[in-house]
């Protein structure tokens, strides 16, 4: 039994801006649930101290888990590829993986925000990413 166990794994606040990608829309066109739809799709692209600081390198798992403790998901983290730091903010493409983080408390408004979600970003060493199906 080691001390590190009693640790807490490195956690990252982000606010999540969603997108959409054309490469994941064109892949959408062959199927939901293909290979390439969940590797376009289920994943978020984070700033590299960012992703550095969770202890985690790029294609690695992380738990996303929106602010309200109601949203949660498995996904692989990448580098998002700008030389600009943008610490704290994170993409995600329009998928069913960032709509499960969308938080139901609309503000009075009725309307869902899926461009600003407010979330957890943690570890998820050893986890599968989260299935979709009907």
């Amino acid at each position: 039994m080691g001390f590190g166990q009693f640790l807490a794994a490195p956690e990252q606040k982000v606010t999540i801006v969603t997108y959409r990608d054309i490469f994941q829309s064109a892949v959408m066109e062959e199927g939901r649930f293909s290979e390439e739809y969940l590797k376009l799709s289920a994943v978020i692209k984070m700033d590299a101290a960012d992703i550095k600081k969770l202890g985690v390198k790029e294609g690695d798992t992380v738990v996303v888990k929106n602010n309200d403790n109601n949203g949660k998901v498995v996904v692989r983290v990448e580098n998002s590829g700008y030389d600009a730091s943008h610490s704290e903010i994170a993409y995600m493409p329009n998928s069913p993986w960032s709509n499960a983080l969308v938080s139901a408390d609309t503000g009075g408004s009725g309307v869902p925000q899926y461009k600003k979600i407010e979330a957890t970003v943690s570890s998820a060493k050893g986890e599968s990413v989260t299935t979709i199906g009907f």
